[in-house]
């Protein structure tokens, strides 16, 4: 797309923050219709995680968890107009948040321990984002893929940092800096379930099915000594907004041995996307990479 193109399309984007929520959850849902229909590699994607993940759920069933997932996906790409650019006010209105929401800032002023955020890939997830700066003390530390278009790349990341004391690091670049920035109370938004390929990961099964999980989150808590509490964000019906979960937490986690711990990981993520089956990002391709000698399963 050119670059008129991008700045028209950001500029769609930036209008419908003035929507009525339940207008925009529509618009959204309809989106994600249209991406079912059009997306075929997308819904190909989909349709094979949901048949490795849950071969236990009837091909119709499952189905129907895929045509929501894609409603879902189009609610939450047009709902990042709201999280980008909307009043903080009206956001916050928009976001019940439940748990210990200030465990973080807790842990580190009374024993100085950092604290990392493990926030899988659900649709929710910059609304989980938003929340931990607007609800929330302690500075955040997170990392992002950087886009290929630089005026895309500028728009999200300005508008995942706009609320508070906020430093995000490209996967691109080196650990250091964000372990310089964890140290002195960063706390580290993590998200530890995509498939970066077999360096510095191990093959565990997620939903029975060997993946590639990364080890950097036990082996950063245990260099760190840093408590590891789950957030979880999920998209509510209709105009009712958001509910982040701020989770007790893992417990047990980490221990020495860095594989037990990303089955232990693996297996939380599992009981949590059981919960919200449709609000999980199944067209990532999760299990790209294979053990060795195994065949490809895309």
């Amino acid at each position: 797309m050119s670059r008129v193109g991008v700045y028209l399309l950001l500029g769609v984007l930036w209008l419908l923050q003035w929507l009525p929520m339940p207008a925009l959850v529509a618009l959204g849902r309809g989106l994600g219709g249209l991406l079912y229909r059009v997306g075929r590699s997308r819904r190909r994607i989909g349709r094979r995680n949901l048949a490795l993940c849950l071969p236990e759920l009837p091909d119709a069933e499952r189905e129907a968890v895929l045509r929501e997932h894609f409603a879902l996906l189009g609610r939450s790409l047009l709902e990042r107009a709201l999280l980008w650019w909307a009043p903080r006010a009206r956001i916050e209105n928009l976001i019940e948040v439940v748990g210990d929401v200030d465990l973080a800032e807790r842990t580190f002023r009374e024993s100085g321990r950092p604290t990392m955020w493990l926030c899988p890939h659900f649709l929710g997830l910059d609304v989980a984002g938003a929340s931990v700066l607007l609800f929330q003390k302690q500075p955040v530390a997170s990392i992002y893929q950087s886009q290929s278009n630089a005026v895309v790349d500028e728009a999200m990341r300005k508008g995942r940092i706009r609320w508070g004391n906020a430093t995000i690091f490209p996967r691109s670049d080196s650990v250091k800096p964000l372990l310089r920035a964890i140290k002195p109370g960063h706390v580290f938004f993590n998200l530890p379930d995509m498939d970066f390929g077999a360096r510095d990961a191990a093959f565990v099964p997620f939903f029975g099915v060997p993946a590639a999980t990364l080890l950097a989150p036990s082996r950063m808590a245990n260099m760190l000594n840093m408590v590891v509490q789950p957030v979880i964000a999920e998209l509510l019906p209709g105009g009712r907004g958001y509910r982040v979960h701020f989770l007790p937490p893992l417990d047990g986690f980490p221990t020495d041995n860095a594989e037990a711990d990303a089955l232990h990981m693996n297996q939380f993520i599992e009981a949590q996307i059981r919960q919200r089956l449709p609000q999980y990002l199944w067209v990532h391709k999760r299990f790209k990479t294979r053990p060795n000698g195994a065949p490809g399963l895309y």
